[in-house]
């Protein structure tokens, strides 16, 4: 991937991933797990892992959409699956990273409404986050795009030696019936 410029330019443009972002996605990723708690993995994932793995999400009908400015790839959002019962097909999880220079300049806040947008046109009925307690930045940018509170795990993981809490956030996103079974 080029190096993202300290000071970024231009409008950015969200758009669906392709598998050529891998590499500059996965970048953005990687440099998470290395250096924060935005992401609980302890290892950087190859290319070729993070490929399949943006593949497979696409495939099955889930969002990976990707912010760009300045012609290089800033950011990323994504929907998975939150739990693989039946019950829960019409709730998703959602994640957002943002290249250092990316952030703290409303780039997170167009990311993540556009995915909201999507999430909504594709009928899905709720959408979570799994933000580490510790994480102002990302737990005040779900706030002001209308996620709640939805519940505190106290030490449910670790990361840098040290136990983690992780906060539940969560939008509903439309008051619909529920299916029948």
């Amino acid at each position: 991937m080029a190096r993202t410029a300290d000071r970024l330019t231009g409008e950015a443009v969200i758009r669906p991933w392709q598998p050529a972002d891998s590499e500059a996605t996965l970048a953005i990723f990687n440099q998470a797990v290395r250096e924060t708690t935005a992401s609980w993995e302890s290892r950087p994932h190859s290319v070729a892992e993070w490929s399949s793995w943006g593949q497979r999400l696409v495939a099955d009908g889930f969002l990976f959409l990707v912010a760009e400015q300045s012609g290089q790839v800033v950011g990323y959002a994504t929907t998975s699956p939150f739990r693989p019962s039946p019950g829960y097909n019409r709730t998703a999880e959602s994640s957002i990273f943002l290249a250092p220079p990316a952030q703290g300049q409303g780039l997170g806040q167009r990311l993540l409404a556009e995915l909201i947008g999507q999430v909504r046109h594709q009928g899905l009925h709720a959408l979570l986050a799994a933000i580490d307690a510790t994480n102002q930045a990302s737990l005040g940018l779900h706030a002001k795009l209308g996620f709640r509170p939805a519940g505190h795990l106290a030490e449910v993981g670790h990361k840098f030696g040290r136990w983690r809490d992780l906060i539940l956030v969560e939008l509903v996103l439309n008051d619909d019936p529920p299916p029948s079974d």
